[in-house]
C-alpha cells in the first residue's frame, strides 16, 4: 500500500491561537490548529452532537464544540468538558519546508 503527503498549510498561514477546517479526500473533515506554535490535526466533527469544531473556539489546547460549548485536549483528542465523554481522533503531522503535512495511510 502506497503512502502520499498531503500538504495542510504552509506554517506561516496558521498563527498561534488559529485553526482550520481540512478537507482530504478519502477522509472525514478534519480540524488543524496551532497551538503555540505546535501543530495538532483531529477530526473536525464533536463526538457528542454534529457540530464543526473548526467553528468552535480555540483556548490554547482546548478546542470548544460550538453548538454546545463542550471541550477536547487537542493534545491527545480527550473530552475535558461536557457535554463530550467520547474522545476526538487524532493524526501525527510533520512541518517540512515551511509546510504542515499529513501521510495518509
Amino acid at each position: 500500500m502506497t503512502q502520499s503527503r498531503v500538504l495542510l498549510c504552509k506554517v506561516s498561514e496558521l498563527p498561534p491561537g488559529e485553526m482550520k477546517r481540512v478537507d482530504i479526500e478519502g477522509h472525514d473533515p478534519m480540524v488543524l490548529c496551532n497551538a503555540d506554535g505546535v501543530f495538532h490535526l483531529l477530526d473536525d466533527e464533536c463526538t457528542h452532537a454534529i457540530a464543526s469544531l473548526s467553528e468552535g473556539d480555540l483556548e490554547e489546547h482546548q478546542l470548544y464544540c460550538p453548538l454546545h460549548g463542550g471541550s477536547f485536549d487537542i493534545r491527545t483528542g480527550k473530552a475535558t468538558g461536557l457535554p463530550c465523554k467520547q474522545a476526538i481522533r487524532t493524526f501525527p503531522v510533520d512541518i517540512h519546508d515551511d509546510g504542515v503535512w499529513f501521510t495518509k495511510p
